[in-house]
């Protein structure tokens, strides 16, 4: 019983002396010192950012110990305090703001342990307070900066500072939403360990540099919503560890070059609303990690039968509106089993529609409207219920849906006519003049109210119409006008 007894106390007593270790260890940890150039530089550093007002000696006099500064994060080095990160800007709801006269100070370049710095909304106002940035001393932080970003500074203005090609280290570059302008520097290339570049919402122009192509460790590359131009470099087929590639939104030319089919680990490519031209490349069936294929916007042309659609058993959302696509829809990409997006309006394409596509068991929205689509839907009506106006099959003038198949327009496929074909009433005589019709030779008269009363759906102004005049029906119809109709967009994140 006696050792029973003594249990408590003994965890008691190892209780008590991991608490004294502890602490001991807070103590030294607490009263480690702070190099006197280094806490200068940090004072100084922000104060340039948030404004003269703030006293940081006076509010944070231990700023990597028992008062520590929101957005700074620090390191032991041989028994003293230096700074690693200063991340600047309302990130959080005790974050230091930046003030309205913001200003890069050479202090910023006194860190010696710096290894990542980022500024959050701090340069906001392009007319008042445009600021450049430095344009020396970067080569200062070359062996020790691992990621740098600038997010949301529309005030941050000018070119990329060449020093930013010294900065070897450098694993993350984002320059994302600001004011800047120019070309890309080509030595951006030299930054060899770099794993995410997104250079996103700027104004940056001229070609991308071929020396991007070398940058082999990138897992992100987003050069989107930009002035860029010229061809897609072939070096960029280098780029084999790359997960996505954005570059939509610019000016960019060219045939999509076939070096792409190497990107086998990409997940996202994104080319939309670009100049690409000279059909799609056939290597994009190699591009088995796919989930996102974006084309859309685009005066590609050529026809979907040159990629094997089948082997892209990855993809999620395919979109390729918009191309000057020709010719028919394979069979191929109804067997996308995980597509819950198709995108294929506003093309060429012409041919009937396989009742396969229906059956996709992932598929969630279907746009083919503004092609040449001919013959019967074969879809049921139970799909149609299902989708509602995400299957757009509108503007597809010799498309229709048969009798029996959405007895109501909320059934039936959205602005899509019924495939009719009725016999003349016994005992009229085809040769006279029809009592239905208001108009010349009593011919029916075109409005709205006419075709409600027939059981068709209005959508406008143009409505096709049948006139019955023997057992055979002539019909003459025009494009439905649909009002009102927004396709809906898939998007996405970084």
């Amino acid at each position: 019983m006696k050792n029973f007894t003594d249990i408590p106390r003994a965890i008691s007593v190892v209780v008590l002396l991991f608490l004294c270790v502890w602490c001991k260890g807070q103590e030294e940890t607490s009263a480690a010192p702070m190099e006197k150039t280094e806490k200068e530089a940090l004072y100084s550093t922000i104060q340039g950012f948030v404004g003269n007002l703030w006293n940081g000696s006076d509010l944070y006099p231990d700023p990597c110990g028992w008062t520590p500064i929101q957005g700074v994060s620090c390191d032991l080095f041989d028994g003293f305090w230096y700074v690693t990160a200063l991340h600047i800007g309302p990130v959080e709801e005790n974050s230091l703001d930046c003030a309205p006269e913001v200003e890069f100070r050479p202090d910023l370049f006194g860190f010696k342990r710096l290894k990542s710095l980022s500024l959050f909304s701090c340069f906001v106002s392009p007319r008042l307070h445009p600021v450049s940035l430095p344009t020396h001393s970067w080569e200062v932080l070359s062996s020790i900066l691992e990621s740098l970003e600038f997010r949301s500074n529309p005030g941050l203005i000018g070119q990329i500072p060449t020093g930013f090609g010294h900065l070897r280290n450098l694993q993350s570059l984002v320059l994302l939403e600001n004011g800047l302008t120019g070309e890309l520097p080509t030595n951006i290339g030299n930054l060899t360990n770099l794993r995410r570049l997104v250079l996103s919402a700027n104004r940056f122009k001229g070609q991308i540099p071929y020396s991007f192509g070398g940058l082999d460790k990138l897992l992100i590359v987003d050069l989107s919503k930009n002035s860029l131009s010229g061809p897609l470099p072939s070096t960029f087929g280098g780029l084999t560890s790359l997960l996505k590639l954005d570059l939509s939104s610019n000016q960019i030319e060219g045939k999509i070059p076939s070096e792409i089919g190497n990107l086998r680990n990409l997940t996202l490519l994104d080319l939309s609303r670009n100049n690409f031209t000279g059909g799609l490349t056939q290597s994009l069936q190699e591009l088995c990690s796919l989930e996102e294929l974006l084309l859309s916007n685009n005066p590609i042309g050529g026809n979907l039968s040159s990629v094997e659609w089948h082997r892209l058993q990855g993809l999620v959302i395919l979109d390729l509106s918009n191309l000057g696509l020709t010719a028919g829809i394979p069979d191929s990409i109804a067997g996308l089993k995980r597509l819950r997006f198709l995108g294929l309006n506003d093309n060429k394409l012409t041919g009937n529609l396989s009742p396969k596509l229906a059956a996709m068991p992932s598929v969630g929205a279907i746009y083919l409207n503004g092609n040449n689509l001919t013959g019967e839907l074969k879809f049921s009506e139970g799909f149609y219920g299902k989708m509602g106006r995400r299957f757009g099959a509108w503007n597809n003038p010799n498309l229709c849906y048969p009798n029996g198949v959405g007895g109501s327009a909320s059934h039936g496929p959205y602005g899509v006519r019924q495939c009719h074909q009725e016999v003349t009433p016994y005992g009229v005589d085809p040769d006279s003049k029809s009592s239905l019709g208001n108009g010349p030779n009593g011919s029916l008269n075109q409005n709205s109210q006419s075709m409600a009363s027939l059981g068709f759906p209005v959508y406008g102004a143009d409505v096709f119409w049948c006139l019955f005049l023997s057992v055979n029906v002539t019909c003459r119809f025009t494009t439905l006008d649909i009002n009102g109709i927004d396709k809906i967009e898939h998007r996405s994140d970084g």
